[in-house]
């Protein structure tokens, strides 16, 4: 087929290549933007130049297997091969080939269990046959390899990080979070998300593509270990090490999100919460990592300062979201272990139930914040 003949030739072509930037990047930070919302549905000839502007280096999106944003609908035929008739790519596609026009590179979190898998239930609970994801990984990373050709003769960006769903410490992300087996309770969603992580992995890694790289984690930062409260969640250092025991391996990077608990926090204040991991106790995440993994690298791949205004209760002043970037960004160029730093969001979010950390009000309005990101990026000292 077409597609394995392409992957054969970029395997061999990129090799070389990539030991070099490989190397480079693990001594730098990528600095970039977690945007899923706006890479869907803004207009792309609006969002795609502002990334261009804020010279951001990597944008983040969740690729969805299943739910009302999933690629695949009913169960593929053949669910490597990215060309099935059940698999339809063309948001992502679009998204790839936009932010490649103002050399940015994607990272796509693989997200969201299509009915078919997990017995009909929500695309949070976890696929009853990992194979299914695995395959799914695969296809996804055959498609982006950088040498696969459209039938329209395009061929699509090479998209080289990955990561494995979004924070599934958190019931947002996989439910259910506790089970009682024998009368104790047990991190549910770390036994599935080991699954799912070493699906991701199995899959990527198994295209034999130079250069790919999976992140596992992508934890939110705090989680209240109370399986019998009304919204269970899972602390991310309580769920780093459940997902360890229950196998989670072979992963290039450990992803984490390091929001501040509250908007009184700076940077480097640390969290008064004992089971919170924020920017200001990161070397509490990182030791827990390098105890069950080693020096793997960290992503901080989603993080953000809200404003007043418009969020009254969460938010910051525009002038401290700036001062925070440039602290944040400061800060994690200066620890080694930190590879890649992502900013949630471009534009805010016209709903106040919804997310003001953007760089831009949700009119378009560029806050502080905009010019520090660009300052940041274009001064990586």
């Amino acid at each position: 087929m077409r597609h394995v003949k392409s992957l054969l030739l970029a395997a061999a072509v990129l090799v070389a290549a990539t030991f070099a930037s490989t190397a480079s990047a693990t001594r730098s930070l990528q600095l970039g933007i977690t945007d899923s919302g706006s890479a869907y549905y803004s207009n792309p000839d609006v969002f795609y130049p502002v990334l261009g502007s804020l010279h951001a280096q990597v944008l983040r999106v969740q690729l969805y297997w299943g739910g009302g944003l999933g690629v695949v609908g009913v169960r593929p035929k053949d669910p490597t091969d990215p060309t099935d008739p059940s698999y339809d790519w063309s948001r992502y596609d679009r998204i790839v080939l936009r932010a490649a026009d103002q050399g940015v590179e994607i990272l796509f979190s693989v997200f969201g269990t299509p009915a078919w898998a997990n017995g009909g239930d929500l695309p949070t609970h976890a696929p009853k046959h990992p194979i299914d994801l695995q395959n799914f990984a695969y296809a996804a990373a055959t498609r982006y390899s950088g040498s696969f050709e459209r039938s329209d003769g395009t061929i699509l960006p090479r998209v080289r990080l990955w990561s494995a769903w979004n924070e599934p410490n958190l019931p947002i992300g996989l439910v259910p979070q506790w089970k009682k087996v024998k009368g104790k309770w047990t991190i549910q969603s770390a036994l599935d998300y080991a699954k799912i992580c070493n699906a991701v992995v199995r899959g990527v890694h198994g295209t034999l593509v130079a250069g790919q790289r999976v992140a596992c984690g992508d934890t939110a930062p705090r989680g209240n270990n109370a399986p019998m409260s009304s919204r269970p969640t899972t602390s991310p250092i309580a769920f780093l090490r459940a997902m360890k025991r229950a196998g989670a391996k072979g992963f290039d990077a450990y992803a984490h999100h390091p929001y501040p608990s509250n908007p009184n926090e700076t940077p480097t204040t640390r969290p008064t919460s004992p089971t919170a991991v924020t920017f200001g106790n990161l070397d509490v995440l990182t030791k827990e990592v390098t105890r069950l993994y080693g020096r793997k690298p960290l992503w901080l791949d989603e993080y953000g300062y809200q404003t007043n205004p418009p969020d009254h209760g969460l938010g910051v002043s525009p002038a401290k979201q700036a001062k925070y970037l440039t602290e944040s960004v400061a800060l994690a160029r200066a620890n080694p272990r930190v590879t890649m730093l992502l900013w949630f969001l471009v534009r805010d979010d016209p709903r106040l139930s919804g997310w003001q950390s953007g760089l831009e009000t949700a009119r378009g309005v560029r806050k502080p914040a905009f010019a520090a990101f660009v300052r940041a990026a274009l001064d990586p000292q």
